[in-house]
């Protein structure tokens, strides 16, 4: 007997997904050689290309984020050496290897040194433009940092000589290639930059190999650059060598002769610009003056004879005064108006005069206090005699005065003074005390009389 069990049915997208999650895992970082093919850069920046060898071919891309960290963009027919990490494109369906890192086949361990280096200083900010100092443009000395003895000091020298052969140049001899080459440098940008008597330093190398170029990737030597104060232009190898030093230094110059053309001004351009300021100053300073003797001219005419002139200004100083004292003898008799105007508010304002009138507003008060006093007394007589009215009709002589008496318990009894509403209150004997409207009767008990009860003695 045999069982059966239905396998589980993947959709494409789940099992894309799963290849891609395997890979992803199994391959985190990848270090792969081949030769580029079917190189292409859309529109976006990005690098697609296809890397072969005798028997396959993968596809891969580089970011367009990833591209400046490569010293030039690859082409068709390079043999490289990419890192980077394996992943699945969904919608195709196709493995590919995204790039992190891209070399040139052959160039070692100097070449994955210069880049790691370059790769920390591009992260602590050393090649950011805002560090960048301005480059003088008419230098006072420019300070030559290079090998006396090397093609390139005398290719700058060339040139500056062509340019402007009274520029001053101090040449700092150091060692440009071997051991010694980093540390001298440092040194001499340390110098420079204590001395302070030069406006820019040119680091100047000619060209060579990675090895004989590494001094100028040497971080120390970086640093230094950074540091200093002056302004650094870079001079090292041809155009198409690029170290260390060139992306920190405040200018790179593709070669000796173009930091020459960079930092010396040409003295031709100089001399044509100068005659060219020269004449354009000659023009001004001849138009201002035409412009101010015309100037002259017309504010002579407008002034005419000054003797004219103070007698007009004599006319206006007396029409003036006239027109002064009138407006002063105007504002006077205004001021007298207004005083006598307020000579008039005071009088009426006088202390006496409302003293006076207080004194009488005061007795009116008295003689209403009054008439208001005797109302309100009138008032609480007739008050009075009302409420005596009531008192009396309520008050006990008022019933003792229509034949009623109060009955109590003798002094001498316990409790004395007792109010007896009821026989059952008494006994035979007991003391009484009678009080009438006029008086009090002191009697004894002799007989009881009550309901169903008789008692005698």
């Amino acid at each position: 007997m045999f069982s059966l069990t239905t396998p589980k049915i993947f959709s494409v997208t789940e099992l894309t997904r799963s290849i891609r999650g395997l890979l992803e895992t199994e391959f985190p970082f990848v270090t792969v050689s081949g030769e580029i093919s079917n190189l292409r850069q859309p529109y976006s920046g990005h690098l697609y290309f296809t890397l072969k060898d005798e028997a396959a071919q993968l596809k891969v891309v580089l970011f367009k984020t990833q591209q400046r960290y490569l010293p030039e963009l690859p082409a068709d027919g390079q043999q490289v050496i990419c890192r980077g990490r394996i992943s699945v494109y969904e919608p195709r369906g196709e493995y590919q290897l995204i790039v992190d890192y891209m070399e040139r086949l052959g160039s070692g361990e100097l070449q994955i040194a210069f880049e790691k280096l370059k790769q920390k200083l591009a992260d602590e900010g050393l090649f950011e433009e805002t560090h960048k100092k301005k480059i003088p443009t008419f230098p006072a000395r420019i300070a030559l940092v290079t090998s006396p003895e090397g093609a390139a000091v005398f290719d700058f020298l060339k040139m500056a000589q062509q340019r402007f052969s009274g520029q001053p140049i101090e040449i700092y001899p150091v060692h440009v290639q071997g051991d010694k080459a980093a540390p001298e440098i440092c040194d001499a940008l340390e110098v420079l930059n204590q001395r302070r008597s030069s406006e820019v330093v040119v680091l100047c190398r000619g060209g060579g190999s990675i090895e004989d170029l590494w001094p100028f990737n040497d971080e120390r030597v970086a640093r230094a650059i950074y540091s200093s104060e002056i302004p650094v232009i870079s001079a090292i190898g041809h155009e198409i060598d690029y170290t260390i030093a060139d992306f920190v230094a405040d200018l790179r110059a593709p070669t000796p002769t173009a930091a020459a053309e960079a930092t010396v001004p040409d003295k031709e351009i100089l001399t044509e610009r100068i005659h060219r300021f020269k004449q354009q100053l000659v023009d001004s300073v001849q138009q201002n003056i035409n412009t101010q003797k015309h100037f002259i001219r017309m504010q002579r005419r407008i002034l005419g004879d000054p003797r004219t002139l103070l007698t007009h200004s004599l006319l206006y100083l007396d029409n003036v005064q006239s027109s002064f004292i009138n407006t002063f003898k105007t504002f006077l008799y205004q001021q007298k108006l207004q005083l006598d105007a307020l000579n008039v508010r005071l009088n009426k304002q006088s202390p006496l005069q409302q003293l006076e009138y207080k004194e009488q507003w005061t007795r009116e008060l008295a003689r209403r206090l009054l008439v208001v006093i005797q109302k309100q007394l009138d008032k609480k007589k007739v008050r009075l005699l009302g409420a005596v009215t009531l008192l009396d009709a309520v008050s006990p002589l008022a019933v003792l005065g229509r034949g009623y008496a109060v009955v109590r318990s003798g002094p001498h009894e316990k409790p004395p003074g007792e109010l007896i509403r009821s026989a059952t209150q008494v006994d035979i004997g007991k003391q009484l005390e009678i009080i009438l409207q006029r008086g009090k009767i002191a009697t004894k008990v002799n007989e009881i009389i009550e309901d169903g009860r008789d008692e005698r003695i």
